[in-house]
């Protein structure tokens, strides 16, 4: 069990050159699951997919991350809370999650699934160029798209997210906040 006042500090590296530092409350340590809770995305303008708004300026994310995966999810919402749908981000796995400073690495891919609509891959352009460019190399390029793949794939056939991901809710990571 966690207490209030734990926290992680995620560095996020997006090649070729720049990194942002997140710190996120920590909701819940398993083995094979971490949940935290950024309260207030960091966001210039509403981030649209499809021309609909699915994570706006403040709005609150919950965050899964499964040591070893290649990918994370996170929950979205508008500023008011309201459930947007489920973005994987395709990275390299975290490391230090043991602890409270992390590293990782975007692969540029992304999936989304909106809350009422088909799933989608995100930004293959982004990957095409990055590989283009030799900030990912071909063995983890290829790697990326297999996940983003295989997550296109269990989304479709109703598999995906999983069980935790569908289960910590907004209001329950705001509960676990208050204690």
């Amino acid at each position: 069990m966690t207490t209030r006042d734990d926290t992680v500090t995620i560095h996020y590296r997006r090649p070729p050159d720049r990194e942002e530092i997140f710190t996120q409350r920590l909701l819940e340590r398993r083995r094979d699951c971490i949940v935290t809770l950024l309260e207030h995305a960091d966001l210039q303008h509403p981030m649209r997919i499809d021309d609909a708004v699915v994570l706006e300026p403040g709005a609150p994310i919950v965050w899964l991350t499964f040591p070893g995966r290649w990918h994370d999810i996170g929950r979205f919402h508008t500023s008011a809370g309201e459930f947007t749908g489920y973005y994987a981000n395709v990275l390299t796995p975290v490391e230090g999650t043991a602890s409270a400073t992390w590293h990782t690495t975007d692969l540029f891919l992304d999936v989304w699934v909106p809350s009422h609509g088909a799933p989608r891959l995100l930004d293959a352009a982004e990957l095409a160029g990055a590989r283009s460019a030799g900030w990912v190399d071909e063995q983890t390029a290829r790697r990326a798209e297999e996940e983003a793949a295989a997550l296109l794939a269990a989304a479709r056939a109703g598999s995906w997210p999983p069980a935790a991901a569908r289960d910590w809710t907004l209001a329950r990571a705001r509960r676990h906040v208050r204690g």
